[in-house]
This record gives structure tokens, sequence and C-alpha cells, in this order.
């Protein structure tokens, strides 16, 4: 792939950040949630039928400190790398990018999940994101196989999972509550030889 699109910058162990050219992905902090909030208001009838259904307090700043809260205890104690995603030149705020699930032992793996605010959708910022997560995964947390599950209709999520080299793997019935509703899902996964980054990974 020639030069990587991606480096680390000041991944301390309390404040992991992924840094390329054109994006960043960081853990959220309290001073995010005007962005965070404009974003998800304007991207709601766009979110919301691949969510869960919304908390009548979701959009409030106590809740989002509470999210922020929790995205700070999830990465030290090392069950999920929860990342919002940010375009470098301005740092606007485009999404969300989580690395949750964290299985060590035997599995070592993970399950992603993502979210792009509607303004930003399809101008390949989550396949950039997924490019820096990527290998981070595999080489900064030391996993072995990425999952992503996905509902059968959300083709364009479907695609991005194929562009950036996932295989699918089988259906999960019933598998997450969705917009109210008990959805089936897509099983995706992620081996580190699959794809362009076992190459990138290999230098």
């Amino acid at each position: 792939m020639g030069k990587s699109v991606f480096r680390f910058l000041s991944r301390q162990p309390d404040t992991p950040e992924l840094v390329s050219e054109t994006h960043v992905l960081r853990l959220p902090q309290n001073s995010d949630y005007k962005k965070w909030l404009r974003l998800r208001s304007d991207s709601r009838a766009f979110l919301q039928p691949w969510e869960p259904i919304w908390r009548s307090d979701e959009l409030t700043e106590s809740a989002f400190r509470a999210r922020v809260f929790r995205a700070a205890q999830e990465y030290a104690s090392g069950l999920a790398v929860p990342l919002l995603l940010f375009r470098r030149d301005d740092m606007a705020l485009l999404g969300g990018l989580t690395i949750g699930y964290i299985r060590r032992g035997a599995a070592q793996s993970c399950m992603i999940g993502y979210w792009m605010g509607e303004q930003h959708s399809g101008q390949g910022h989550m396949l950039a994101a997924l490019q820096m997560a990527i290998p981070y995964i595999y080489g900064g947390l030391q996993l072995h196989r990425i999952e992503a599950a996905c509902i059968p209709d959300n083709w364009k999520s479907i695609r991005l999972l194929e562009k950036a080299g996932f295989e699918r793997e089988g259906l999960l019935r019933k598998y997450l509550k969705i917009n109210g509703e008990w959805r089936d899902h897509l099983m995706f996964s992620r081996l580190p030889e699959d794809g362009e980054f076992a190459k990138m990974l290999q230098r």
C-alpha cells in the first residue's frame, strides 16, 4: 500500500489517539458535548433505524458526561475502546467507532460498531476510520479476530465492511433489539491475514 496512512500519536495508557493525515480517532471528552449533540440531533432520523431506541435523556449533557466516564472506565479495564471520529483539519465531529466486547484468553477478539452523521455519510470517512482502527486492533491491542454484525438490509454497512476486508460468515437470528424490534444480523469477521492490511502489518 506504500506509505502507511496512519500513525499513533501520544498513545498513553489513558489516552488512546489514532491520527492519520486526514482523520483523528480518540476517546470522547466532556468538551465534545456540543458537537456531539448537534450531530446526533441533526442525524436522528438517519440513525434511528439502525440503533436501539434512544432513551428520553439520550441527548442531555448529563447523559453525555456519563458516556464519557463510562468510555474511560471501559478503556482502562480493557473491555472496550469507544472512539469519536474527527476530520483532522478542522476537528469537525463526523461519527464514532467502538472497539467493544474485547475478549482475551483463547479468543483474542473484539466486536466493532460504528455510526456516521448524516451529512458526512457516503464520503469515505468510516472506511478511513477502519483503516486506522484495524492495524491498531491487531498491533496495539494484539487481538486476532475482529467481528462486526450488520442488519441484512443495511447495504451501505455491508459494502463498507467488504471494502475493509471483512468476510461474511453467517446469520445471527434476532441478534439485537434495534429500533424496538429484535433484528437478524449478518456476522462478518476479519483476521490479520485478510486483505491489504496484512501486507502493511508485515512491513
